[in-house]
């Protein structure tokens, strides 16, 4: 007759059990950090592409060519005149919510909004919309909107003298800014072409 005795060598089915309950408990556990992690990927990824199809849908662009005026008849550049539009396909831009920085070698200055002056009477240092060209029935406000054009005059800090390169910066509120980048010419005339 066999003897049966104490032996911890047998592996029950209760044992077994246990033991797979928690590697699906421990592998739930993992695929469920797993899924929510990519979810809040995706939605950071998402929010980017929303935020940068709204920058580049607002952008402006110069309609036309740069002007430099010497207003001053001293044979220098004191004044800027272009003109901006939206870029194809771009949502309306608030000019007064628009920003334009000036540069050159010796000086960096962000130019102040005047809203009620004329090229003649703008001060030193500030810009202005000076006339509003668009489609029939335009707003008469301060948005840019398609089929528009603002006539900028700016109003330089200090006038440009032959063959001087500036830059102007003109930064919406929500797009890209618009880098223009000009040269004066060898000879200044009452109203000279930039290029």
């Amino acid at each position: 007759m066999r003897k049966f005795g104490k032996s911890d060598e047998a592996f029950t089915g209760l044992e077994a059990a246990i033991v797979l309950i928690a590697f699906v408990v421990v592998a739930a556990v993992f695929s469920y950090v797993m899924l929510g992690a990519g979810f809040f990927t995706s939605q950071k990824s998402q929010e980017v592409v929303h935020t940068s199809v709204e920058q580049a849908s607002a952008s402006l662009e110069v309609r036309g060519d740069v002007y430099g005026l010497d207003m001053d008849s001293v044979g220098n550049i004191s004044v800027l005149q272009f003109n901006l539009a939206l870029t194809a396909g771009g949502s309306p831009v608030d000019i007064n919510k628009t920003v334009l920085t000036y540069m050159t070698a010796d000086e960096v200055k962000v130019l102040n909004r005047t809203i009620s002056a004329t090229a003649t009477s703008l001060g030193v240092g500030n810009w202005t919309v000076i006339d509003r060209v668009g489609i029939a029935g335009a707003n008469e406000g301060y948005l840019i909107q398609k089929g528009e054009q603002f006539v900028i005059n700016v109003r330089l800090p200090t006038n440009l003298t032959a063959n001087e390169k500036f830059s102007l910066e003109v930064r919406p509120a929500g797009g890209a800014a618009l880098g223009i980048k000009r040269t004066a010419p060898p000879q200044i005339d009452k109203s000279n072409l930039l290029y």
